[in-house]
């Protein structure tokens, strides 16, 4: 009788390591929504409940904000580096990448920003890891000759329309930063993810 139970949907069957991945990936995706909706101090039950997972499953994959936050900037910047070593990738392209990421992940702006000497338990020091990680897949895609491929002109560009980036909703910022490109001369292609 006990067999029957299970099998008609009472206890979902236990999908092990495939079930692991999806809760991560759906932890990861809701982090980032709920940061940027309701910013860094949302509780992170927030977070689960939006993932549709329990807190038990979203501690054992994130012990606490720090490794939540870092891993969504962690998602971020490797969607970018994606984005970078897909055939025929434009220099625009990476750079609307690089923008749905800005304005989607707003909540983190401030944080990239901060005094260094507040560091948040490490997060200071993991992105600018991340940064420089942003830069190099940037830099793969940067013609010779533009007019950010001098020394410091990329990174500068890059903080500069990264600081225009407010607003409450995901267009607001969206359309800020396409402002700066603008105010920049930097052409900007379509603003999304990087789909693969």
């Amino acid at each position: 009788m006990m067999e029957r139970t299970e099998r008609e949907g009472r206890r979902p069957a236990n999908d092990g390591p495939k079930a692991a991945a999806r809760n991560r990936a759906a932890l990861v995706a809701a982090a980032r929504e709920v940061f940027a909706e309701q910013g860094l101090e949302v509780p992170l039950s927030a977070v689960a409940r939006r993932a549709g997972v329990g807190q038990g499953v979203l501690y054992r994959h994130f012990p606490d904000r720090t490794a939540a936050v870092a891993a969504v900037l962690e998602e971020n910047v490797r969607q970018i580096e994606q984005a970078a070593e897909s055939d025929g990738a434009a220099f625009a392209d990476l750079l609307g990448v690089l923008t749905w990421h800005l304005a989607e992940s707003a909540a983190f702006i401030g944080l990239l920003h901060a005094d260094p000497s507040g560091d948040r338990s490490g997060i200071r020091v993991h992105a600018s890891a991340l940064s420089e990680r942003v830069e190099r897949a940037l830099r793969k895609r940067l013609p010779d000759g533009h007019r950010l491929a001098g020394a410091n002109d990329l990174v500068l560009a890059v903080a500069m329309v990264s600081a225009a980036v407010t607003g409450h909703s995901h267009e607001e910022r969206k359309r800020r930063a396409l402002d700066a490109w603008r105010l920049l001369a930097v052409e900007v292609g379509p603003v999304r993810p990087f789909d693969g």
